[in-house]
């Protein structure tokens, strides 16, 4: 095993068996000068700079081949082939929302505007997802990765991400979070419904939202014309599992493709302070692959680089990565980084080890130790 092989195995260990910071790691003084320099090499390189050629022709092929997908379907007519266009549609559905992924971090364009009519439009308009609760949610999240109390994607109702959140729960809750390494899967096949879900609450809802009638009136045209068209296309029972397909599709690729980002990282604690750099860098999970993982993870298989630099375009998160790693390595901080297949793992067995408390004293379940092959 080579010294570099052997670092990338310690760093995925370390992942696997984290369900809390350690506090050597985390208990470090204020270092913001050394995000500082950091900053200035990647800016120095020219790594924030808008990439408006890269977004129009990736927005460009995206809405060419959304447009293909409802062609198929309206040459087509009442099959039952048109299952497959309804996977096709969750594959190009989960791209669409990647790109107003990149819209509400600002990396397609300089105008906050211009941001906005993007990421609504893809999002409301194209998706059915509420753009502005998803920002305001999401930057949360960015904020405060994998910290108790304040990353709202640890504070899920349906899933337990640490012992304490396990035992909080009443005796259905802690049977669900005793099998949540096996429910994790079948559970994301409902995650899309729970995202248009939770957007509809949202703006109908007290909440403040910014633009509230804008964003209410794309998502109720997006619901009516998308309902329109497959009840009027297809037979009742055709439309409906058009829609079973394509959304438990969507959900299925967004959590996939999220999932490996945070989930099985180190949890930071409730009020627990430590500078920028380590607290996105320590939580977080990069990905192994070649241009086909950039694609179908919508770049977010550079999640360190992302988290410390939000509003890069995607395509610079790769050119970013060698000088981060870099940067990393000479300061002595964990760079974490894995292929796929073994991050999905390092997810299940945090989410089991969690979800059996109990079992810390060292007991461990069949799904456990199976995925401690990995």
């Amino acid at each position: 095993m080579t010294a570099d092989a052997a670092r990338r195995t310690a760093l995925d260990s370390t992942a696997l068996d984290s369900t809390a910071m350690d506090s050597t790691a985390m208990d470090s003084p204020d270092r913001g000068s050394d995000y500082a320099e950091l900053s200035r090499a990647v800016r120095a390189a020219g790594l924030l700079r808008r990439r408006p050629l890269y977004y129009s022709i990736k927005i460009g092929a995206n809405l060419a081949l959304l447009a293909a997908g409802w062609t198929v379907f309206a040459l087509l007519g009442r099959s039952w082939w048109q299952l497959l266009v309804a996977a096709f549609l969750a594959v190009m559905c989960t791209q669409t929302a990647f790109i107003g992924h990149d819209a509400g971090h600002r990396q397609v364009a300089r105008s906050r505007r211009v941001n906005d009519l993007i990421g609504r439009t893809h999002g409301n308009l194209l998706t059915g997802l509420c753009y502005g609760w998803w920002v305001a949610k999401h930057n949360r999240h960015h904020a405060h990765p994998n910290q108790v109390g304040r990353d709202p994607d640890i504070a899920s109702k349906a899933l337990a991400f640490t012992p304490e959140q396990t035992r909080a729960r009443r005796r259905i809750g802690q049977w669900t979070a005793r099998y949540q390494a096996w429910l994790f899967f079948p559970m994301l096949l409902l995650e899309g419904f729970n995202l248009h879900a939770a957007g509809i609450r949202v703006v109908l809802g007290r909440r403040p939202v910014k633009v509230r009638l804008a964003e209410a009136a794309l998502l109720a045209v997006h619901y009516a014309a998308y309902l329109t068209v497959l009840f009027v296309v297809l037979a009742p029972l055709q439309a409906v599992a058009f829609i079973a397909v394509q959304q438990a599709l969507f959900g299925l690729y967004m959590g996939c493709s999220f999932a490996p980002n945070h989930k099985g990282m180190p949890i930071v604690a409730a009020g627990q302070q430590l500078d920028f750099l380590r607290g996105q860098v320590l939580t977080s999970r990069n990905i192994r692959g070649s241009w086909l993982t950039d694609f179908g993870l919508g770049g977010l298989n550079y999640q360190i680089e992302h988290h410390l630099f939000p509003s890069m375009p995607r395509p610079s998160l790769r050119r970013a990565q060698g000088a981060v790693r870099a940067f990393c390595a000479e300061r002595g901080i964990p760079y974490c980084e894995t292929g796929l297949l073994v991050s999905y793992a390092q997810v299940l067995r945090h989410l089991d080890r969690t979800g059996r408390p109990g079992r810390e004293s060292g007991r461990e379940s069949g799904l456990g130790r199976g995925l401690s092959t990995w």
